[in-house]
């Protein structure tokens, strides 16, 4: 599936991009030596990070170690919490793998009243999750949710493209301020350490979840990413969360991330907006009393 309606934006993107403006967060600064020469690298001596990439594990699932269930929304059993109704008819489709876990010291470091309200989220996923309504994933979700993404990297522009429902990122070369208001990918704000490809990001709706766990945010959230390119294919991710409304100390999440290797590999879409129009709005469709009945 070809993706005709990103490539002129593109165009249009990098052709907009004044070198003159923001080369000098994208340059090369100081003596070279000593670097990894086995990465590819752009012409001004940076790690060249244009490609499509996918994490390879389930932390959408889960940030936090947790081990199998048989499902994202249970309800009491006789026994044991059983899938809920609205999807027990899925089977081991609709079951969770185990988590290996990506947090640095494997837990999340909630306040107490916080915790309470994340596993209240757990509790009722099914109405709650945002990824269950295609509402844009938000950041660092977008990057390890089960759909590849692309970057598109100059001397003067860095954009991230994601096949999850068409979400986008500028990254801004020059800090811009203050986010003027709060978005589904925020603002972002990168610039170099070394070979590292750091990245600030603030203005994020507190509507956007990290995991389908439930483990969530405030409107206060700063998340600053590294991307380091390790290997011609890997990406060495990481990010950073800080948010004092609700959590008592900054966290880390890491993993790798995988270049896509297949030939003629393209990003694909997934603009998921028009499968969840009957979940939404399905109850104000005409005839749709006649289907069920009544």
């Amino acid at each position: 599936m070809r993706f005709y309606w990103l490539l002129p934006a593109i165009v249009v993107f990098f052709s907009s991009c004044s070198p003159t403006d923001s080369t000098d967060s994208m340059t090369t600064d100081g003596d070279q030596s000593g670097l990894n020469s086995e990465i590819p690298r752009s012409p001004n001596g940076k790690p060249d990070f244009n490609g499509i990439w996918q994490v390879l594990m389930n932390a959408n699932d889960n940030l936090e170690a947790a081990a199998p269930k048989a499902a994202y929304q249970l309800v009491p059993g006789d026994f044991v919490p059983v899938p809920s109704p609205a999807v027990v008819a899925l089977g081991a489709v609709g079951a969770v793998p185990a988590s290996y876990g990506v947090v640095d010291g494997g837990r999340i470091p909630y306040k107490a009243d916080a915790l309470a309200r994340r596993d209240e989220n757990a509790a009722n996923w099914l109405e709650n999750d945002p990824e269950i309504k295609c509402y844009m994933p938000g950041v660092p979700r977008a990057t390890y949710m089960p759909h590849p993404f692309q970057i598109f990297q100059s001397e003067s522009a860095f954009f991230i493209a994601y096949s999850f429902a068409g979400s986008v990122r500028n990254v801004f070369l020059e800090d811009p301020g203050p986010a003027p208001l709060d978005s589904w990918m925020g603002q972002s704000y990168g610039y170099w350490d070394g070979d590292t490809w750091v990245v600030e990001v603030t203005g994020l709706d507190d509507r956007t979840w990290f995991d389908r766990a439930g483990n969530y945010h405030t409107y206060q959230l700063k998340v600053t990413e590294r991307y380091t390119l390790v290997s011609e294919n890997v990406i060495e991710y990481e990010a950073t969360m800080e948010d004092p409304e609700i959590f008592e100390e900054p966290w880390t999440i890491r993993m790798p991330i995988y270049r896509r290797l297949e030939a003629g590999y393209e990003l694909p879409q997934f603009k998921c907006v028009e499968f969840v129009e009957e979940l939404m709005y399905g109850k104000y469709r005409k005839g749709r009393e006649s289907e069920l009945g009544f």
